[in-house]
């Protein structure tokens, strides 16, 4: 079954470029190396310090994939230095 995540981020205020610099590097990352990955994306909200990450995968094996990479490891822990609190994760599987 397709999975799909919204990762919803707020980045403390003064440091929205950073946190971007180093997520556009996640994405990068992330659609060279993981084929099982179908869409991943950032997207700032309409408050500039809030980013979204919407993300696909083929499976639960390609999610769990891309939790076990070395980019998605190192990149999130540099994104962390940047963000006003965790994450808000909306886990889902596709229906149709």
């Amino acid at each position: 079954m397709i999975q799909s995540i919204v990762a919803t981020i707020k980045a403390k205020a003064g440091q929205e470029a950073q946190f971007q610099a180093v997520a556009l590097e996640l994405v990068a990352a992330v659609r060279a190396n993981e084929p099982g990955c179908l869409l991943y994306t950032l997207s700032q909200g309409e408050a500039p310090s809030t980013f979204v990450f919407m993300e696909r995968y083929a499976d639960e094996a390609a999610l769990a994939a891309h939790r076990g990479t070395e980019h998605f490891k190192r990149l999130g822990r540099a994104m962390g230095a940047f963000m006003d609190g965790p994450p808000s994760i909306m886990r889902m599987v596709e229906l149709g």
